[in-house]
């Protein structure tokens, strides 16, 4: 369970967040007060926030792969026919 909760709260540097957000749009929660009962949100504004969430972490990724694709470039040479 420690293993899991460490791998799912654990910042990933190309998408400067962690799977749990990336996965459900918030940072996870450790422990708190469950009797508290706050507004539901929206649904609208979830699945938006969502979007946001899932945007950024592909922005994230599409930067990251360019950015290794020019590294490995850099080394690859031509083939001779």
């Amino acid at each position: 369970m420690s293993a899991e909760f460490t791998v799912n709260n654990k910042i990933h540097s190309t998408t400067k967040m962690s799977l749990f957000m990336a996965n459900y749009g918030r940072k996870l929660r450790i422990g708190g007060d469950t009797r508290k009962r706050k507004k539901m949100e929206k649904v609208t504004e979830f699945v938006e926030r969502m979007r946001k969430v899932q945007e950024e972490a592909g922005a994230a990724l599409k930067k990251m792969q360019k950015d290794m694709k020019r590294q490995a470039d850099k080394r690859r040479k031509e083939m001779e026919e």
